[in-house]
């Protein structure tokens, strides 16, 4: 096995609309998997069979080099196996889709610099354009529809596979590297007007961290997922916002990311202490916040059901230890983690080797967390009034 744990967002067993779901994520979202911290040396094997993770990963590899010895794929070999093994987290990866994956978790995509989604009569439209992006430069605002991306019409497709065709996923080879400098023909609607604009794929680097602040002082640090760096961002924005109105801590639609980071965000408002504990193949480890954060600042946090896997374990961590007040929907469900494995051809298969819990010992797996106000499209008001009672001398 590899020195990584990974932790996921769900994704289909076929490796082509896993990296669908993956990279959609990484483009409206954020990134979408996380990795926890490597254990202190091998965990233990077992001889119980394919029914426990040793025996699972064992499985996949020995299928995967079967194949390549009779002259077969490995790669469609390891997805037999992981389908038959029911780990329904279980994914494979091509070397070049792999690759990719983890320059998404590095905060690094291919695109145009397009956020979108699919409103209610099944049209794509545009949420947000990254700063400084093709899109950007060619004067694509959000509230633009998305017609059609290279001719096709996009009208009532999934996002996930609009995103393929932002990406050009066609148009990479396993092994090759994302299409920057390939160019996309996107049609467009804003009011009456339809255009078409021609736009070079670029390589782009998410902002997974914004901050604002509301009348009143309340900072709002929205963190859309846990890329490398996020954890500074988060404490260089709370280093130069007031403490006076409060923060609240944004991680609705927040798909997960690097668990190190997210434990190093938690870190930023906790001094020391329990943060998660979590098992790989039985063994336990427990994940701990550094002293010295930000206790003083009133928190709320944000979530909904599209907050899952390392956003799970921050905001069970912030609740669990008294931190914050958890405010919205009940997340996803989404504690496990996963292990990759590298296969004969350079493929990857990531398959569930155990859950997490958090610092009270709730297991968020297929049951998430449920949030001390339970609020919908008033989140945020609900959050601004909390704000000010806990900012309450009295």
């Amino acid at each position: 096995m590899s020195g990584r744990d990974l932790f996921c967002q769900p994704r289909r067993n076929r490796r082509g609309a896993a990296l669908t779901l993956v990279f959609a994520a990484v483009l409206i979202a954020g990134a979408a998997t996380g990795s926890f911290p490597e254990p202190d040396g091998p965990a233990p094997k077992s001889a119980a069979g394919p029914a426990d993770a040793a025996g699972r990963h064992e499985a996949v590899e020995r299928a995967a080099a079967e194949a390549m010895a009779d002259g077969k794929s490995p790669t469609e070999a390891a997805e037999r196996a992981v389908s038959r093994s029911g780990d329904r987290w279980a994914a494979v990866y091509s070397e070049g889709e792999y690759e990719e994956f983890q320059d998404a978790l590095d905060g690094r995509y291919t695109g145009v610099g397009l956020w979108a989604r699919q409103e209610a009569d099944g049209r794509i439209a545009v949420t947000r354009v990254q700063p400084g992006s093709p899109a950007a430069d060619a004067g694509i605002r959000p509230g633009d529809r998305l017609r059609s991306v290279d001719g096709s019409t996009v009208d009532g497709r999934p996002v996930t596979e609009v995103v393929a065709l932002l990406r050009g996923d066609a148009l990479r080879g396993d092994t090759e590297d994302a299409p920057a400098g390939t160019t996309v023909t996107l049609g467009l609607q804003r009011g009456t007007r339809a255009w078409t604009e021609t736009l070079h794929r670029a390589r782009l680097s998410t902002d997974s961290v914004t901050v604002r602040r509301l009348p009143g002082g309340v900072t709002v640090l929205k963190i859309a997922a846990f890329t490398k760096g996020s954890a500074d961002a988060v404490r260089e924005r709370l280093r130069t916002t007031p403490a006076d109105g409060g923060t609240v801590l944004d991680l609705r639609g927040n798909s997960g990311g690097l668990v190190t980071e997210a434990v190093d965000t938690a870190s930023a408002f906790l001094d020391g202490g329990l943060v998660a504990t979590y098992d790989v193949d039985g063994v336990q480890r427990a994940l701990h916040a550094a002293p010295g954060g930000d206790t003083g600042r009133p928190l709320v946090v944000l979530v909904d059901g599209g907050t899952m896997s390392a956003a799970e374990l921050l905001t069970g961590a912030l609740q669990d230890r008294g931190r914050a007040v958890v405010i919205g929907s009940r997340t996803f469900g989404k504690g496990s983690v996963q292990m990759p494995t590298k296969l004969p051809d350079g493929s990857v298969a990531e398959l569930t080797v155990g859950h997490y819990r958090t610092p009270s010992g709730h297991t968020v797996d297929g049951r998430g967390i449920t949030p001390d106000l339970e609020a919908g499209g008033r989140a945020l008001e609900r959050a601004r009034t909390v704000l000010t009672g806990l900012g309450d001398p009295s």
